[in-house]
């Protein structure tokens, strides 16, 4: 009886990190998927994405390893960059789903302005050719909205994941092994 709640914490952390781990090698084999069928041409949003992947990977290791042998340091540290990164990514995610219409317009005409890479990118993959920005705002202005309402909601739904694996650290961290001796100091 007295097992279960420290095995159920156990074995709940392991499963949130082993997602994780998945989530992280599918945004790096996508961000490779995407540069290597030419679908994004600029190597620092693919690099940017593959960075973040690998720091997820890390992480996500780093608290499966953590859980796994109920590391007390090793969980304390976890939890603590879960939670930067839970800040982090709900800012973004609020970020995302709060912007308007003008806001967007003004970060479509930077980045436009300052990037060929990404002019060559929307104009292959959206189909529409044209020197100046102001002539096909409508058809990028859809596809931004969208990505950014998708992206917004993915965020938040992984930004409360991390806070569950925060308040399941905690909890675990605290809980003695009821197969340890009973004598060994934690």
């Amino acid at each position: 009886m007295g097992c279960a709640g420290f095995t159920c914490s156990k074995h709940s952390l392991c499963a949130l990190n082993i997602l994780y781990v998945m989530v992280s090698l599918l945004m790096i084999g996508i961000a490779a998927w995407g540069k290597w069928f030419g679908l994004v041409s600029s190597f620092q949003v693919v690099g940017g994405v593959i960075g973040v992947g690998v720091f997820l990977f890390f992480v996500a290791l780093a608290g499966l390893i953590g859980a796994m042998k109920h590391h007390q340091v090793m969980l304390f540290f976890y939890m603590i960059i879960l939670f930067l990164v839970f800040v982090v990514q709900f800012s973004v995610s609020s970020a995302c789903l709060a912007i308007n219409r003008e806001q967007q317009d003004h970060l479509l005409e930077v980045g436009w302005n300052n990037s060929l890479s990404t002019q060559r990118d929307v104009e292959k993959n959206l189909n529409c050719f044209s020197a100046h920005y102001e002539m096909f705002p409508d058809k990028i202005q859809e596809h931004v909205g969208e990505v950014l309402h998708f992206v917004g909601g993915i965020g938040f739904f992984f930004s409360f994941t991390e806070i569950l694996g925060v308040w399941l650290t905690y909890c675990y961290r605290n809980q003695k092994d009821p197969r340890a001796n009973p004598s060994a100091f934690l």
